[in-house]
């Protein structure tokens, strides 16, 4: 997905309204979560971006990852038992599949946990500011007779 990062762009507006600070990195960082479902680790985002961000350093997306999960414009999914946490900047509801194989996490809209979120804030007089639901298990390519295990 191309996402639009001018200065009047939509997610620089969005950074600016959540009150951070709006850099070249933090840009380049932010536009790659809104233009990816895979659920990205620092480390892989930093692999992903740092061709073409020379300036962008390990540290700064840790760093930067932090500050957008405080502005509440990502969530930080936890590990998936690679000992690693996963973002995810789709802060609509709904459910994570993860894979204990292969570690990775696949978003699901087959079920709507929206009515469930209304239900809470209700009953609890919470002002809700997401919801995450994830399922763990074995994903079906791993689940293949001739799929590969990993070695423990």
């Amino acid at each position: 997905m191309l996402v639009s990062t001018g200065p009047d762009s939509v997610l620089v507006r969005r950074m600016r309204d959540a009150g951070v600070r709006v850099t070249p990195q933090r840009i380049a960082i932010y536009s790659a979560l809104i233009g990816t479902d895979a659920h990205p680790t620092a480390k892989s985002l930093y692999e992903h971006l740092s061709p073409g961000v020379p300036s962008l350093s390990l540290a700064t997306v840790y760093n930067t990852l932090r500050t957008l999960v405080v502005h509440g414009l990502v969530h930080e999914l936890g590990d998936a038992g690679d000992g690693c946490a996963h973002y995810d900047a789709d802060l609509t509801p709904h459910v994570h599949l993860i894979c204990t194989c292969c570690h990775q996490v696949r978003d699901f809209f087959g079920v709507s946990i929206g009515g469930v979120a209304a239900a809470v804030a209700e009953e609890s007089g919470y002002r809700l500011q997401g919801a995450r639901l994830a399922y763990i298990g074995i994903c079906p390519q791993c689940s293949e007779p001739t799929a590969r295990r990993p070695v423990v």
